[in-house]
Parts: structure tokens; C-alpha cells; sequence
């Protein structure tokens, strides 16, 4: 494909994605493809020579555009929000033309340099403690998702808890890690990848709020020593992914210090709302933790993959995962004047994800983020009052932030049924949990383009489909 023939295509592609945006609404939200659909419409073989690209454009839209659930919907309410923006989008296409590797500072400066310098940035941005800056001894990266930075700040941990014995012997089976029973699934899949095992995952009991119960968390670890266990890491959650409950991270902060184990805060779901100083509350305790992590690819308009992970000690981080093959030494690695960001996480590659993060930044400003922000929080409290005042629906809890979740007092069944009608109607999307062994709706407001009619619309049409599944 010459520049030319590029640059014609690409004209047609920014168009198809702005016709996209402007007619998504026009779509059932959640895809009604069926299983195997797709592949039985593609052929069996791929093509001996090349085909023209009008025709893949055409397949776009008969093929693919019908397998796709519209997450950028703003009738998405689903799991969380994964908010792309117009900025993020562009900055992304950048980064695919660039093609960089950035492994390694040497391989291309400015993708380490502009990472650690916006990684800097939010730290002012969120209130986060300067201890996260780079400037210091800590610092961030950005990873994939924070199950991936789960699995980073559990390896340092486990590597700190035993002298960095077990990346040279493996675990001994006597490491424990501990979370509360709301935590993320990522949990556990980061202590088996570790070698802790699952048996070595201690899930503590919350409370009516559904956060941790720092009681119960001291009370396991006594007994873990009691029988000759090692704890190492405990996982806090800044917004779970059922209801958005925070743990009080002061207390586990206090009791991990008090025990010398790594203290890791999850705040991938709700970690944005800290951009507003009124929202802060989230992140008190923070300055007693090891690692911290949040997704921008949640709620702050930069599209998927983007997790920001900090680390109090990077020291810690960099002996755990550091491997230096002759084929990648360089002088300036070597001179220990650069970062190299291979040592930060599991693969050896990475894309240059900083510069849509970057773009986003500048182009909306703080004080947009903020406002957007600001926005689905009000929509959300909105609709929790709409609830409560109604006579069939109650509040499983009252929202902290941009999650509503509640449910039918008819009980499960009417729950589950009300949900599959609403999804099946396809103008809105809802997923489930359960909280207190209850079927609970669940109501993410956090798409860009979501207003207030959206939300409006969509808790008619929830009333209106309940009222009729009451009187079948």
C-alpha cells in the first residue's frame, strides 16, 4: 500500500468510525449474533492474492459490524465503563503508524520519556502521594490491564517477602496472599500464575458495605503465623467490581506496615473519580501502599489497553523481573541513566500507549475530565433517587460514585428475567452480581457520549418491562 493509496484509505476509515459514532444508537447494544455465526459466513480458505479494499469495507459492515456488542453506546450501562474518545482514537492510530517497540529506552526515547512524564503528571492530577513520582524512589508504567499489574505488585511481593530467593528456587508452598471476598477474579489468577496456589488465597469477610474487615484480616494473619505461614501480599480494592465498595485502606495500610507485607490498592474501576478534589476521599490511606493501580480504559476516555501502575520502591519491581541478555545491552541502559520498561512488567515488548494517554490529557484538560466525570457521578445519584422512590425496586446499596446497583423486589427469578428482556430488546445493556446471595442489577454510567436522557430512557424502559413481567 503506497503513502498515497494509504492516505485515500485512511480518509475512508476516519470516516466509517465518525458514521459509526453518529448512527451508534442506531444498534441493538448487545450483539445478537449467534454462536458461530461469523466463521460460517467467512470462507474456509484465505485469499491467494489480494483483495480489493472496498470489499473488506463492505464485510466490515455485513460481517463484523453484527458480531460487535457496542460497548461505546451510551446506552451501555454493562460491567464498567470503557470510554473512548476521539482523541484517544487518533492518538492510538499514531502510535500504529509509528510501529515503536518500546522496550527500551534506547529503542525509541521518546516512548519512555512521555510515559514517565504523563505517569508523573497524574500523580498531581489524582492526589496520588508523591512517593509514586519518578523523581523519587518509586514510579509508574503503564501495563495492559491491572490484572497485570496484580500479578507485577504479587511477584515483587513474593520476591521482597523471601530475600528474592523464589525467582531463583521457586515458592515453597508457605506464602500467603489475602483479599477480600469482593475482589477481583484477578486475584486469584495472579496467585497461581505466581506459584502460591489458590489454597494460599485467604478471601476475607466484608461488611454491610461490602468492604474488608480489617478484624478479620488481622485475625487471619495471626493464625498464618501461628502455623508457620509467610503472609506477603494484601490486595485493597478502591472500587470492587460488584458494587464499588472501598476498603478502608488506612486500617489495612496501618496493620500491613505493622506486619511488613506488601500492600497493593486496586482502584482500576474507580480510580478516575479521584481527578475531582471532592472525590479524593478514595485514596486516603494510599500513602501506606506498595503499589497502586487504575485504568484509564475505564472511565478517563482513553480507549483499551491502558492500566497505570505505581510502585512506591521500584527497586523492588525491576530485581524481580530484570532479565539483561547480551542482545539487549546498551550503553545507555547501562549507564543506569534511562528507564527501561521491560523490567516493569511480564512481556519484553510494549506499544506505545502513552501517547493516546497524552493526547487525552491535552486535549480535554483536568478541569474536562473533571466535568465529565462530575456528570456521571450526578447522573447516577439521579437514578438512585428515581429507585428508592419506587414501589417494585430497592437499592442493594447506595452508590459511592457512577454504579447503581439494585434490583426487583420480586425476587431472582424476576431479576434475571427483567435483565434478559431488557438486553434482548437491545436498546440498553445491564449486567448482573450478587450481593448478600441476592441476584443484584447492576448500572454503570460512564460512556463519553452518555447523557441524560439516556439514563432517563433507559429507566422507563426498566420499569415498563418489569410492569409487564409482573402481571405474566
Amino acid at each position: 500500500m503506497t503513502p498515497e493509496e494509504f492516505r485515500r484509505r485512511g480518509h475512508a476509515v476516519i470516516d466509517w468510525i465518525a458514521d459509526y459514532q453518529k448512527r451508534i444508537e442506531s444498534f441493538p447494544v448487545l450483539s445478537r449474533s449467534k454462536p458461530g455465526e461469523l466463521r460460517a459466513a467467512l470462507p474456509e480458505e484465505p485469499p491467494e492474492t489480494g483483495e480489493d479494499f472496498d470489499a473488506v469495507m463492505r464485510d466490515l459492515d455485513e460481517l463484523i459490524l453484527p458480531g460487535i456488542t457496542h460497548w461505546q453506546s451510551p446506552n451501555f450501562f454493562a460491567y464498567f465503563p470503557a470510554n473512548a474518545s476521539g482523541p484517544s482514537i487518533l492518538g492510538e492510530l499514531i502510535s500504529a503508524g509509528l510501529g515503536v517497540q518500546g522496550m527500551l529506552w534506547a529503542t525509541s526515547p521518546a516512548c519512555t520519556e512521555l510515559e514517565t512524564h504523563v505517569l508523573d503528571w497524574l500523580v498531581g492530577m489524582l492526589g496520588l502521594p508523591d512517593k509514586f513520582k519518578s523523581s523519587g524512589d518509586g514510579g509508574g508504567v503503564i501495563q495492559d490491564t491491572a490484572s497485570s499489574a496484580t500479578l507485577c505488585a504479587l511477584l515483587a511481593a513474593r520476591e521482597r517477602a523471601t530475600g528474592f530467593r523464589s525467582d531463583e528456587k521457586g515458592c515453597d508452598g508457605t506464602l500467603v496472599a489475602y483479599a477480600s471476598t469482593q475482589a477481583h477474579s484477578s486475584i486469584e489468577k495472579a496467585v497461581r500464575i505466581a506459584g502460591l496456589g489458590s489454597r494460599n488465597l485467604r478471601l476475607i469477610e466484608v461488611d454491610k458495605k461490602y468492604s474488608m474487615r480489617p478484624d478479620l484480616l488481622v485475625s487471619r494473619i495471626v493464625a498464618d503465623r501461628a502455623a508457620e505461614l509467610v503472609p506477603c501480599f494484601v490486595c485493597a480494592n478502591v472500587g470492587t467490581t460488584s458494587s464499588l465498595a472501598v476498603d478502608p485502606v488506612p486500617e489495612i495500610g496501618r496493620i500491613c506496615r505493622e506486619e511488613g507485607i506488601w500492600l497493593h490498592v486496586d482502584a482500576a474501576m474507580a480510580g478516575t473519580a479521584a481527578l475531582c478534589p471532592e472525590y479524593r476521599f478514595i485514596n486516603e490511606g494510599v500513602e501506606l501502599a506498595d503499589s497502586y493501580c487504575f485504568n484509564p480504559h475505564k472511565w478517563m476516555f482513553t480507549n483499551f489497553d491502558c492500566d497505570c501502575f505505581y510502585v512506591a520502591d521500584r527497586s523492588s519491581l525491576i530485581r524481580t523481573l530484570s532479565i539483561l541478555p547480551e542482545y539487549l545491552r546498551n550503553r545507555p541502559t547501562e549507564s543506569g541513566a534511562v528507564i527501561d520498561y521491560r523490567d516493569w512488567h511480564i512481556p519484553l515488548g510494549r506499544r506505545f500507549r502513552a501517547l493516546k494517554l497524552w493526547m487525552v490529557i491535552r486535549h480535554y484538560g483536568v478541569e474536562g475530565l473533571r466535568h465529565h466525570v462530575r456528570a456521571h457521578v450526578g447522573l447516577a445519584q439521579e437514578l438512585a433517587d428515581r429507585i428508592e422512590k419506587a414501589e417494585h425496586f430497592e437499592l442493594a446499596v447506595r452508590p459511592l460514585l457512577n454504579l447503581v446497583c439494585f434490583r426487583h423486589k420480586g425476587g431472582d427469578d424476576l431479576n434475571m428475567r427483567l435483565m434478559e428482556e431488557l438486553n434482548t430488546d437491545g436498546r440498553i445493556y445491564i449486567t448482573h452480581t450478587k450481593l448478600d446471595g441476592r441476584i443484584t442489577l447492576r448500572f454503570s454510567i460512564g460512556q463519553t457520549n452518555t447523557q441524560r436522557r439516556h439514563v432517563e430512557d433507559a429507566w422507563r424502559l426498566i420499569e415498563e418491562t418489569a410492569g409487564r413481567l409482573e402481571k405474566d
